[in-house]
C-alpha cells in the first residue's frame, strides 16, 4: 500500500478554561491514503472539528504527531504551516463561504491565483473542476444566483483548485436537504476518485457515511475504526 497522505499519532488536544482542563482528544491515531474517502463521525462536542483543525494545521494540538504528505508538521513555524496548507490541503466547510461579488468561475480560480498561477491558467483549472460537477453552464453566475447545492459544489471545486494531496471537509452537506446532500456527496466522492486526493470528511449523516471507504468514530477522545467498505 502507498504511504498515507495524512498520518496522525497520539494526537491530544486540551482546552483550558480557568482552572478546568477539558481533554477532547486523548491520543487519536489515523492514516488516510491517496484516493481514499474516510468518514469521521461522533456526537457534537466529541472533537471532530478539533481533529480536522489540527490535521489542517489550523490549530496546534497539545501533543502528538501530524504528518502531511510525508512532512512532519508539529514543529513547523506558522509561515511553513501556511505554505503547506496552501499547496497541499483543501478545505470544505458546512457553509460554502463563497465571495458574493465573484462568479463561480472566479471563486474557484482565486486560490490558484493566490498560489501563483496566472489568471488564464487559474480559470482553465476552475473550468476543468466545475464541469464534472455539473456547473459548466453556471460559470458566470454569482453565489446568490446559485442553489445551495450548486454553491456547495463550487466550494468543493475551490478546495481542489491548487491540486491538494489532502481534502478535509467539516459537515460539507450538513446545511443541505437530503436529496441535495446525496448529490453533493456523490460529486465530492467522484472528484476524490478522479484526482487521487485523500479525503477526511466529518459528518452526522450516517447514510452517507455508509458509502465511504472507511468510517472512524471519535469515542472518548480516541478514534475507533467502524467499518471498511466492501468491494
Amino acid at each position: 500500500m502507498s504511504e498515507p497522505v495524512l498520518r496522525i499519532r497520539g494526537l491530544k488536544r486540551d482546552y483550558v478554561t480557568g482552572t478546568r482542563v477539558l481533554s477532547v482528544l486523548k491520543g487519536a491515531d489515523l492514516d488516510v491514503f491517496p484516493g481514499q474517502v474516510v468518514g469521521l463521525i461522533g456526537p457534537s462536542g466529541s472533537g471532530k472539528s478539533s481533529l480536522l483543525h489540527a490535521a489542517g494545521l489550523l490549530e496546534r494540538p497539545t501533543s502528538g504527531q501530524i504528518q502531511v504528505a510525508g512532512q512532519d508538521c508539529q514543529d513547523l513555524n506558522d509561515a511553513a504551516r501556511t505554505r503547506i496548507r496552501l499547496a497541499t490541503i483543501g478545505f470544505v466547510y458546512q457553509f460554502h463561504h463563497l465571495l458574493p461579488e465573484l462568479t463561480a468561475l472566479d471563486n474557484v480560480a482565486l486560490p490558484a491565483m493566490i498560489g501563483g498561477r496566472s489568471k488564464k491558467e487559474a480559470r482553465a483549472r476552475a473550468r476543468d473542476l466545475l464541469a464534472p460537477l455539473g456547473l459548466a453552464e453556471r460559470l458566470d453566475h454569482q453565489p446568490a444566483q446559485l442553489s445551495g447545492g450548486e454553491q456547495q459544489r463550487v466550494a468543493v471545486a475551490r478546495a481542489l483548485a491548487n491540486g491538494p494531496r489532502l481534502l478535509l471537509a467539516d459537515e460539507p452537506t450538513g446545511n443541505l436537504d437530503p436529496e441535495t446532500s446525496t448529490q453533493v456527496f456523490k460529486a465530492l466522492y467522484d472528484l476524490v476518485r478522479a484526482t487521487g486526493v485523500a479525503a477526511l470528511i466529518a459528518t452526522h449523516n450516517l447514510d452517507l457515511a455508509q458509502h465511504m471507504d472507511r468510517v472512524v468514530r471519535l469515542r472518548d477522545g480516541v478514534l475507533v475504526e467502524l467499518q471498511r467498505k466492501k468491494a
